[in-house]
């Protein structure tokens, strides 16, 4: 479960206080290069080819990741974290890693367990291609992480794409073993409640609005939308009284979506959704950063009446078949300030 926080909101002569916690060298080719796969599409009956990748490959993959991990915030330098990570996970663990090196600590939500409960390898041909693990809890007992390795081409190294932190509870989709190999899905599946990218879609939209959201019969209930409407509502309140105003943006970054299809016929989709969260102090104040995160982003900068701050949020979805009575569960996300401004 990814871990709350508590929210405290003060007010004082000059500004509201709020205090906001987030709530994820090129070398060979990794794996065998795989025969054609006569499956034409996700939908496809035909069976799955050999998987390229071992589970000994995959957990070889996993640990060359975490060494640079692990080096990376030894040093608190994001330098060189490119050769392993890559998309919506290096804008997170970049930010992640600026922080530490101004509070002097790294977030404990930036731990990744080397162990791992459940490996999704899939069998298709072709690029690019990714391998979803399921970890272990880690040893302070924090959730499991949701983890997508990405190989972008046949020359290029499996690089750490996205973790979301499954919540507590979460019921995941089945998938074949790894011997005998998953198989990825598209963005435009059919078949589906949505497809992967108008699931993600409509679940940004519900972020923004929440119950006034038109998809948000279409969503069980999960704790990220929870967490985020709890500590909205407690910041309007301290905003209503210095008659300031706020508002929250959700938009899917396009093209930063991975798909897995599952053996029940439903899609585990991980995407990147960005936000932006602009507070907007009343009264002649100036809105300042708040938590030690947004101190370390802002880095010194000169204070405005309006603070914008950004978030990546990387989100785990699970879209079940149309003939399902299952709603579209949200199981895992990360959620992480990349960028604190002045306006």
């Amino acid at each position: 479960m990814i871990q709350g926080r508590h929210y405290k909101l003060a007010k004082n002569t000059l500004m509201l206080v709020i205090s906001i916690t987030t709530v994820l060298s090129l070398g060979a080719c990794e794996g065998q290069v795989p025969q054609p796969s006569t499956r034409t599409s996700s939908s496809s009956s035909s069976a799955a080819p050999t998987p390229d990748l071992t589970t000994e490959q995959e957990k070889k993959i996993r640990e060359d990741i975490v060494e640079v991990l692990e080096k990376a915030n030894s040093a608190k330098d994001a330098t060189g974290l490119d050769q392993r990570v890559t998309g919506p996970q290096l804008t997170i663990r970049s930010s992640e890693l600026s922080i530490a090196k101004s509070t002097g600590k790294l977030d404990p939500k930036t731990a990744i367990p080397k162990d791992i409960a459940q490996t999704v390898i899939p069998g298709d041909s072709g690029w690019p291609r990714s391998v979803f693990a399921i970890t272990t809890t880690t040893e302070d007992q924090q959730s499991k992480r949701l983890l997508v390795m990405n190989q972008a081409s046949a020359h290029e190294n499996y690089k750490l794409w996205g973790v979301a932190r499954l919540f507590q509870g979460a019921q995941l989709p089945k998938f074949p073993v790894p011997t005998i190999g998953a198989q990825m899905g598209q963005t435009d599946d059919k078949g589906l409640k949505a497809t992967p990218v108008q699931a993600t879609e409509r679940y940004a939209d519900l972020l923004q609005y929440g119950k006034n959201s038109k998809f948000a019969k279409d969503f069980s209930a999960d704790y990220l939308r929870d967490s985020i409407d709890k500590l909205t509502e407690t910041v309007q309140q301290g905003i209503d009284a210095n008659k300031g105003e706020q508002h929250q943006t959700f938009v899917p970054e396009a093209g930063q979506i991975k798909v897995m299809r599952s053996s029940e016929g439903g899609d585990l989709v991980v995407a990147q959704i960005n936000s932006v969260w602009t507070r907007k102090a009343g009264e002649g104040r100036e809105s300042l950063p708040a938590s030690d995160a947004e101190k370390a982003l802002f880095a010194g900068g000169k204070p405005t009446s309006t603070m914008k701050v950004t978030y990546v949020n990387v989100i785990a979805l699970y879209v079940p078949p149309a003939a399902s009575s299952q709603p579209i569960t949200a199981v895992g996300a990360e959620r992480q300030p990349v960028k604190v401004e002045a306006v």
